[in-house]
C-alpha cells in the first residue's frame, strides 16, 4: 500500500494530467487554463487563469483575472414560456440526438467578464450578464444579474455586499485602464499594488506629465 505522501503524489500527478478541453476559443499566451478545465467559443486577456474542472461557454473574459476552481460561466438556458423546455423541440444538436421539430431558439448568451475579476471557487455565472472590472464574486454564489464595476457580490442568489472602494477611487481606477499597459509600464507601477492610495497618486500624477 501506498503511504500518505505516496498517495499525496499520484493525486497530484492525475490532476495534472487531465488537460483541458478547449474548442473554438483564443487564450491569450500569458494565460492559464488548468486540469480539466472546459472551455468553449471563449476569448481570454493576457495574465488570466481558469481554475481545475471549471467550465466556460460562450465568453468574453478580459485580462488580469482570478477564476478558481469548480467555476461555471454561461451554458445553455431552456425555453420557459413554450409547452415543453426539452431541447428535442428545438433546432439543432442536443445531446439526445433527437428533434421533434426544428423549432428556432437561441440556446446561449455571449457572458462578459471584464478585467481584474475574482471569482471564487463553485460559483454559478448565468449566461448573458456582465461582470464589471474589479468585482469580486464569493465563493458558492449564483450569479443571475449584471455586477457593476469593483463590487463585491456573494450568496445564492448572490446579491451585492459593498463596495471595494469610494466612487472617485473607482472612477480613477478605470479611467487608468491600469490592465490593458504594457508589461513594462505594470512593471514600473507594481511596487504600489498594494498601496491604492500611492497608485492613484503616481497614475494621476504620470497623466499630467504626459
Amino acid at each position: 500500500m501506498c503511504g500518505g505522501s505516496e498517495m499525496y503524489l499520484l493525486a497530484k500527478i492525475f490532476k495534472k494530467v487531465q488537460i483541458p478541453a478547449i474548442k473554438n476559443s483564443s487564450i491569450d499566451s500569458s494565460s492559464k487554463v488548468a486540469s480539466a478545465a472546459h472551455i468553449v467559443d471563449t476569448t481570454m486577456g493576457k495574465y488570466s487563469y481558469v481554475g481545475n474542472y471549471s467550465t466556460v461557454i460562450d465568453a468574453d473574459i478580459g485580462n488580469f483575472c482570478s477564476i478558481a476552481d469548480n467555476v461555471i460561466i454561461g451554458g445553455a438556458s431552456h425555453p420557459l414560456e413554450w409547452v415543453s423546455t426539452s431541447p428535442v423541440f428545438q433546432k439543432g444538436k442536443n445531446i439526445l440526438k433527437k428533434n421533434f421539430f426544428n423549432h428556432p431558439f437561441e440556446t446561449t448568451s455571449r457572458t462578459v467578464v471584464k478585467n481584474d475579476v475574482w471569482i471564487g471557487s463553485n460559483c454559478l455565472i448565468k449566461s448573458g450578464i456582465t461582470i464589471g472590472s474589479g468585482a469580486v464574486i464569493g465563493m458558492g454564489s449564483i450569479v443571475t444579474k449584471d455586477v457593476k464595476a469593483y463590487e463585491i457580490w456573494a450568496g445564492n442568489p448572490a446579491r451585492f455586499i459593498r463596495k471595494r472602494f469610494d466612487d472617485e477611487t473607482i472612477e480613477r481606477l478605470l479611467d487608468s485602464r491600469w490592465w490593458d499597459w504594457d508589461d513594462s509600464r505594470i512593471k514600473k507601477h507594481s511596487d504600489l499594488m498594494n498601496n491604492i492610495e500611492e497608485f492613484i497618486k503616481k497614475i494621476s500624477s504620470s497623466n499630467k506629465n504626459l
